[in-house]
Parts: C-alpha cells; structure tokens; sequence
C-alpha cells in the first residue's frame, strides 16, 4: 500500500505531466516509477480517464466576436 503522502505527491507530478508541465527527465522518472509500480499505474490511468471524461461531456459556449473585439480595444487602452 503506498502512502498518502506518496500518493498526493504522485497526483501532483501525474497532473503536470498530462498538462504538458514536466521538463524530459522529469517525466522520464516519472514513468518509469509508474512502469514499476502497478498501484502507481492505475492512478495515472484513472487521471487519465477522469480528464477524458470531463473533456467528453464539457460544452464551452462561444465567445462572441464584440466580446473578443472589446477586450482587445481596452488592452490597447490600457496605461501601464
């Protein structure tokens, strides 16, 4: 049985790794503990497909192009 502690740790790492935040040696090391570790595995597996899942049944309204446009004119604005 793996820790919390470890677990929490995991979860963090697996999150970065599946948005892309991981530099190559991180997420080489990575994988090769989840490779070793079939509890390890099955979380990165159920991430995976909770985020597949929430993707799958997410609408995102469209923005319209005034919204999109006035946003812009006040960056353009906007004294810094």
């Amino acid at each position: 049985m793996v820790s919390n502690a470890k677990v929490q740790d995991l979860l963090q790492r697996v999150s970065l790794y599946l948005d892309g935040e991981l530099n190559k040696e991180e997420e080489r090391e990575l994988l090769a503990e989840i490779q070793s570790n079939k509890e390890y595995y099955q979380i990165l597996s159920k991430e995976k497909s909770f985020r597949e899942f929430i993707k799958s049944r997410l609408q995102r309204r469209s923005v319209s192009p005034n919204l999109v446009q006035s946003i812009k004119d006040k960056i353009r604005t906007t004294d810094y």
